[in-house]
Formats: C-alpha cells, sequence, structure tokens
C-alpha cells in the first residue's frame, strides 16, 4: 500500500461510497483519488478527502445532480455550500408539491365511486385591465370566458404584444370541451404556443416578454399554469391563500432563508424575474389541478395590485359586502389606484356557482 494513503475499498468502506461509485467520481472529476499507481492503476485516497467524500455520498442520498455536487464540492465556503443545498431543496419541494397534486388527482379519479349526483358547477366571471396612475400605456393582458381565466404582464419594448399574444395563444382552450384527465397535458402543450406567439410578437427585441397566470375549467376542477410574479388567489371560507409561487429573485432569496418576507417587499430587486415568456427559450411553468368547491372565488392579478395592496387588504375587498364578480374588480382596481397606482393594474375574478342552487 501506498505509504499514508487508504485503497479504494478501505477508503469505499470509511465513507460509505461503493468502489464503483468512486471511479464514476474519478471519471466525472468529482472525487480525484490522491495517487493513482502508474504500473498498476490502483487508486489510493488521503484520509483528508474523507470528509469530501461524506458529504458527496449524503448529496447523493438526497437526490441531488451530479453536475450540482460538482459545482457545490467547488465553493469555498461551507455557507456558500449551504445556501446552494437549502434552494436545491426549495425547488425539490415545490416540485414534489405539483406530483403530488397530480397524484392525488390521479388517485380520485381512479379509484373514487361516485355516491351521488355531482353537483353542476359553472364560473361567473369578470376580468379587466387598467393603466394605472403613473405609466404612460398599459402592458398587461386580462382575460375571462367560460372556461379560461388569465393575466399576463408584459415587460419591455414590446411587452404590450407580447402580454396579449400570449393570452391569445390560450384562447382557443375557452371553445373546447376539456377532457379532466388530460388537461394539465393540455395545458402544458398550450403555454408552449404561447411562448412561440411571445417570441413572434417580441420580435427579436432584447428585454421583452411576459408573465403569465391562467387558469382552466373542466368543469369540476381548476388546471393551474404560473410562469413570472402575477399570481392566482383563492378565496374559500374566508381564508385567502396564494396558490402560485413568484418566480423571483427576492422569493428564491425567502425561500433560501436569506431575505424575510416582510424584508422582500422593499428590496430593490423585487420586479426581477427569474422565470418568465419571452424573446429567448422561455423556462417551464408550474402546472397544478385544484378541485373547485362551491362558494370558492378565485383571483388572477398582476403584481400592480399584488405590490401595491396587503394580502389582508385584498381579502377584505373580496369578502366585505359580498358582490358579483364586476364589482369586485372595479373595487380591487380602485383600491390599488387610491394607493398610487404605480404600476398596470388587471384583475380577473371568477366564482365557482352550484347551477342548482343559483336557479332555486
Amino acid at each position: 500500500m501506498e505509504q499514508g494513503m487508504l485503497t479504494i475499498g478501505a477508503f469505499a468502506r470509511a465513507c460509505r461510497l461503493s468502489p464503483k461509485a468512486l471511479r464514476l467520481y474519478d471519471e466525472l472529476g468529482l472525487l480525484r483519488p490522491a495517487r493513482v499507481n502508474p504500473y498498476n492503476g490502483y487508486r489510493y485516497y488521503g484520509a483528508g478527502q474523507l470528509e469530501q467524500a461524506r458529504l458527496v455520498a449524503w448529496l447523493r442520498r438526497l437526490g441531488m445532480p451530479l453536475a450540482e455536487i460538482r459545482r457545490l464540492c467547488a465553493l469555498d465556503e461551507p455557507s456558500s455550500a449551504a445556501r446552494e443545498i437549502r434552494a436545491y431543496w426549495a425547488r425539490v419541494e415545490r416540485e414534489t408539491a405539483a406530483r403530488r397534486d397530480l397524484a392525488a388527482f390521479l388517485i380520485d379519479h381512479l379509484s373514487t365511486e361516485p355516491t351521488e349526483e355531482p353537483p353542476m358547477l359553472e364560473l361567473r366571471y369578470f376580468a379587466h385591465s387598467d393603466t394605472g396612475r403613473v405609466r404612460p400605456a398599459n402592458q398587461d393582458t386580462a382575460y375571462a370566458g367560460t372556461r379560461l381565466l388569465a393575466v399576463a404582464d408584459g415587460f419591455g419594448p414590446a411587452g404590450a404584444p407580447a402580454s396579449s399574444a400570449a393570452v391569445e395563444a390560450l384562447r382557443f382552450l375557452d371553445a373546447e370541451e376539456i377532457p379532466a384527465d388530460g388537461v394539465l397535458n393540455l395545458l402544458e402543450d398550450a403555454v408552449q404556443g404561447a411562448a412561440e406567439a411571445v417570441r413572434d410578437a417580441a420580435g427579436g427585441t432584447d428585454g421583452a416578454g411576459t408573465t403569465l397566470t391562467a387558469l382552466l375549467w373542466t368543469g369540476s376542477r381548476l388546471a393551474l399554469v404560473h410562469i413570472g410574479d402575477s399570481r392566482a388567489y383563492l378565496l374559500r371560507d374566508g381564508g385567502l391563500f396564494r396558490i402560485t409561487h413568484d418566480h423571483t429573485m427576492v422569493q428564491s432569496m425567502v425561500d433560501e432563508g436569506r431575505l424575510t418576507p416582510e424584508e422582500a417587499v422593499s428590496h430593490p430587486q423585487r420586479a426581477l424575474l427569474l422565470k418568465a415568456l419571452t424573446g429567448a427559450a422561455s423556462a417551464a411553468p408550474d402546472l397544478r389541478l385544484h378541485d373547485a368547491l362551491p362558494g370558492d372565488r378565485y383571483l388572477l392579478c398582476s403584481d400592480g395590485l399584488s405590490a401595491v395592496l396587503p394580502e389582508d387588504r385584498v381579502r377584505q375587498l373580496l369578502t366585505d359586502t359580498p358582490a358579483a364578480p364586476d364589482t369586485a374588480v372595479r373595487r380591487l382596481v380602485d383600491a390599488a389606484n387610491d394607493a398610487g397606482g404605480p404600476d398596470n393594474v388587471s384583475c380577473v375574478v371568477a366564482d365557482v356557482v352550484d347551477v342548482g342552487e343559483a336557479a332555486a
């Protein structure tokens, strides 16, 4: 044995990685042996490499891809590595939540025996977009129809045509019968078409694009697609729940524990997007399914509302003196403008109504 070195077998036992894994990590440049015998090719490792090897083993147990482990192990500061792990796990939790929702839908769809005639539900809806008090033009687009609800917030020199193109590319869904069991695939394909429409509308203009938050009604469920920092909320039994996750720099810093939600509100980079539909390649959107209940009220809005009004004020405007969706939308837009109206403000409000009860 090389003096002061561990054989690959002894090193594997000490760090709980198999010799096969150590050979792979050597080939990938992730964990090089300290010495390689030039005559027989035997690998030897130093005792000082055990800590890095154990870190690699733990990260693999977390499910972290090898490319990300290699980047993390190259960091000089343990605190930087800790932030990378926190960010990775936050992303895993978001992706797991989306898969959990899909699994719950499939389990329910395949195993539930109907015991009674389900209620006939429909949406009552209204959409409005306002320029606000400061911006010279409106780059938002808001839409509400029988099946489709959507808000898009354009940005950059071609922001207005980008937001309009994204929503227009989804409008065919409003006229189609939507299969409940394939709605997420249908919506994902439609967003790919919206991304192409945005690229065409941007016409190669740098820095142009749009957010997109939309809900697609199947008759019993709402399928959500979301990219950017426009938001969707659910008002149920008096409680207001945000059902989207902002794709912004400050939200990622909150997820990683580097900012508090209170600090994020006034952070100078609060509008910096990490995901959007742009003239370049667009990132994948979030996709989720939501079961609808009679009495639910949904709100879609651009950040011209959510960045100006606190959520408790939004909840108050949606619940005080219950009103039709058009009245609720106008109250929300007026409140944002009364607070200064620094940005375009767009809202869609939709109520889930039991048709039989409404008729009675």
